[in-house]
């Protein structure tokens, strides 16, 4: 591990502050070390590996198409791309599909659908989109302008301009702004993850949608991190009772592959034309084909499962004294603690076998949606211990 940790200081870019841990290897929700040391995985790559490590059926499918093309670019017709598409849509009852590479590029796309349905129909100056404070969409240059937390916007300004930021819960600040004109849509995560794991509430949510609804306001859901069965529906705006115009996703949509998509509704699905936007990977058949096979299997049973084992968690760390909140959905949960920080709680867990994450200053879990019971379980308890050896040391 010595010599990766020295390449990787000379040689990559210093931007990620790694915890002290290399991943050799993995399958499932076991991950190992160089020195073969064994680490129970609850984070899934940042709810990237949905059937967690090497998932044999999504691996199969993913060789497969290795074996077929590996990329042809969006001048020819793709078959995992065009039945992805469509499972997507038959499955949220949506319309149209852009694919991308990442989160940040969907909802980039989703900005330009949400300004150019305001264009075509409306003309110039109605381009305005409100987001929410402590919001987190991506780290373009435009996705950081949406994004509503000041830590972000240090040295990368000037920024894109259009946006504007309300508080979560704040019915009458997210009134004032549609009145002050100029809005074509409204932004925002059901579960804000960077920000905290913090679910918005669900009457707030439906003011949101009824604002869209009468005022001609495109309302896009940002899915990046709850969605593909993460929050115990297949995607969190099943949770609300709503429909989108625009909802983005990516992470774990194809299962370690970098993926994104732009799914568009009724409303939606004719404002991008020929040339309007584009991709040269976007779509990728290998990433596609390792899409259909997540998707395939997000399915009734799978996400009752998902929503046991966050009722398990919830049970688990709630009886712990030294915890003083659980908040999120499903398998999207951050734990905050009494007396330590996140990062010391993580790095004691890591130290003891088990791989959580950090949200702010909450720890965050997100393991595989499939994780089996007995290695959550002990996952759970390595973290435990961790907290209670953590806010010991510090009274």
């Amino acid at each position: 591990m010595d010599n990766i940790k020295v390449l990787d200081n000379d040689y990559i870019a210093h931007t990620y502050g790694r915890f002290n841990v290399l991943i050799n290897k993995g399958k499932g929700s076991l991950c190992y070390d160089d020195n073969g040391r064994e680490y129970i995985d609850l984070g899934s790559g940042i709810a990237v590996n949905s059937f967690g490590i090497c998932d044999d059926e999504w691996k199969n499918a993913v060789i497969d198409q290795l074996d077929k093309v590996s990329h042809t670019s969006n001048l020819y017709y793709s078959s995992p791309q065009a039945k992805l598409a469509k499972m997507l849509c038959d499955r949220t009852g949506m319309k149209k599909v852009f694919f991308a590479n990442s989160g940040a590029e969907a909802n980039e796309c989703a900005i330009k659908v949400a300004r150019k349905y305001s264009s075509d129909k409306y003309g110039e100056g109605r381009s305005t989109i409100i987001t929410l404070v402590n919001s987190f969409h991506g780290r373009t240059i435009t996705t950081l302008s949406a994004t509503g937390q000041d830590v972000f916007h240090k040295h990368f300004g000037p920024f894109t301009g259009g946006f504007k930021f309300a508080h979560a819960g704040d019915k009458d600040e997210i009134n004032a702004l549609v009145k002050e004109g100029g809005v074509c849509g409204i932004m925002i995560e059901l579960v804000q993850g960077e920000g905290g794991v913090i679910p918005l509430d669900n009457a707030y949510v439906d003011e949101i949608a009824r604002l869209c609804k009468e005022n001609d306001i495109i309302l896009i859901v940002d899915e990046v991190q709850t969605g593909n069965g993460r929050t115990g529906k297949l995607y969190a705006f099943e949770n609300y009772g709503i429909k989108p115009d625009v909802f983005t996703t990516a992470k774990g949509l194809a299962g370690g592959l970098p993926f994104g998509a732009c799914v568009m509704g009724e409303k939606t699905q004719d404002v991008l034309g020929k040339g309007d936007h584009g991709s040269t990977f976007g779509g990728n058949p290998i990433c596609a084909a390792g899409a259909l096979s997540i998707l395939s299997r997000i399915d009734d049973e799978l996400l009752k499962g998902v929503t046991e084992r966050s009722e398990l968690i919830r049970k688990k760390l709630e009886a712990v004294p030294e915890v003083e909140s659980v908040t999120g959905l499903g398998l999207m949960l951050g734990v905050s603690v009494k007396g330590a920080t996140a990062a010391d709680v993580v790095n004691k867990a890591i130290e003891k076998g088990c791989i959580p994450l950090t949200a702010k200053t909450k720890v965050r879990l997100l393991p595989a949606l499939n994780i089996p019971i007995p290695v959550l379980e002990k996952g759970l308890d390595i973290l435990i211990e961790a907290i209670k050896e953590c806010t010991a040391a510090n009274k």
